[in-house]
């Protein structure tokens, strides 16, 4: 990897980077769209490639059960196996610890599963997880992380940041080992909770390791904790890890969670969040999301966004043929899914102009106004910019909404 700041936020804690993997540079910040079983639903890889995404994340514990390990290795890895030539990242399987908690059982050698599949036992260790990912190939790797819900209290939360640490060694090793070093790239992964002092012992720990991971990733988060505690976590966090690696915010997908995220120092964030929700016809735009299935778009002849340079925008499909077919054609889904991922790159490739010209505040100020209107702003996005020297209400006093600040019609009407 190499890995280059290129330009910073005078107010923020915002930057712009240049990561160069072996399957081409990715600049940062950026959002990953997750191809969970090696493919991004409904769309190819070429369609993917086409709408300017150039790291996708692929799910290292679905890919061990299906193809498996074998056809993997035989096809070269997963970039030969799903036709993807950009860059990819793999997660652990520690995700699944929470997701598949009911079919999971954890030692401190590692997680035994039940396969969700067939209900054979599978045992997946920090050296399997690494070399699971090794055949796979991805560019960036993660350790495998003892994962708790971040709703979890008490000792255990302690014991899974501690093993966190243990298993992240045992990766360490597994991949030196293998001499891939110089093309894939492992990544840690803090824990910690909800509690900051566990973070903070956990950071310590892992920048202790500074000069054997090429960079760091912040997990246990955005798993319904409160809003509040989820932003001084990541600002925590972003504060304390080393200037000169990515920092990566997993499980980020709501457009206003990634840029205070961005505001506090995340570089990239990953989450099904737009291609799930375009399946549901809910299409994203930066005057807030939009329901196709309500009535009131079944004779809208507009596209959903006249200034979206996507696909589905620009040959103009209109508002009123997604309301009929959404849900319904999968011809529906996969227009809104192209959608909605370029509204994703979109919402990033404006933050890092704004940081290289220096108005990243100024972008600030004009998304949440956009997009949430006369709504209000969610509390805690102007709790945690307020920390980092933007102030969203400076310009005038718009109601604040406690808690999430989601902003979805679901509600129908005529």
């Amino acid at each position: 990897m190499q890995f280059e700041v290129i330009a910073t936020c005078n107010t923020t804690r915002a930057r712009v980077c240049c990561m160069k993997l072996a399957h081409g540079v990715t600049m940062l910040p950026t959002f990953m769209p997750v191809a969970t079983q090696a493919a991004i639903k409904g769309l190819t890889p070429e369609q993917v490639e086409s709408l300017g995404i150039t790291l996708i994340l692929n799910n290292t514990y679905h890919l061990n059960l299906r193809p498996g390990i074998k056809s993997l290795d035989e096809a070269g890895g997963a970039h030969q196996f799903q036709g993807w030539s950009r860059n990819l990242l793999t997660d652990s399987g520690g995700f699944q610890l929470v997701s598949l908690n009911k079919f999971t059982q954890i030692t401190e050698e590692g997680a035994l599963f039940s396969s969700p599949f067939t209900g054979e036992p599978t045992m997946l260790t920090p050296e399997q997880s690494i070399s699971i990912q090794h055949s796979i190939g991805a560019d960036i790797i993660m350790q495998l992380d003892d994962v708790v819900s971040s709703l979890t209290v008490g000792p255990r939360v302690a014991e899974a940041m501690e093993r966190s640490v243990r298993w992240l060694d045992r990766c360490i090793v597994q991949h030196e080992r293998s001499g891939r070093q110089d093309r894939q790239n492992l990544f840690a992964i803090v824990q910690g909770g909800l509690d900051p002092n566990l973070r903070e012992q956990c950071l310590q720990a892992m920048i202790a390791r500074k000069d054997r991971v090429a960079g760091y990733a912040i997990g246990g988060l955005s798993g319904g904790e409160e809003k509040d505690v989820f932003w001084r976590l990541i600002k925590q966090c972003t504060e304390m890890l080393p200037s000169d690696r990515p920092r990566y915010a997993m499980g980020i997908g709501f457009a206003e969670d990634l840029l205070v995220c961005v505001a506090l120092g995340v570089d990239m964030a990953d989450c099904v969040f737009p291609t799930r929700t375009a399946r549901f016809g809910v299409a994203l735009t930066f005057n807030g999301p939009l329901n196709l299935r309500l009535k009131k778009h079944a004779k809208a002849m507009e596209p959903i966004d006249e200034n979206c340079p996507c696909p589905t925008c620009r040959s103009r499909t209109s508002r009123a043929m997604l309301h009929h077919i959404v849900t319904i054609e999968t011809a529906g889904a996969h227009a809104v899914t192209q959608h909605n991922l370029v509204f994703q790159a979109q919402v990033m490739r404006r933050a890092r102009d704004s940081i290289i010209e220096g108005r990243f505040p100024d972008y600030l100020r004009i998304f949440f106004r956009d997009y949430f209107g006369d709504q209000g702003y969610p509390e805690w996005c102007v709790n945690a910019l307020r920390t980092v020297g933007v102030d969203l209400l400076e310009r005038g006093e718009v109601p604040l909404i406690p808690g999430s600040g989601a902003k979805w019609e679901y509600s129908d009407s005529a």
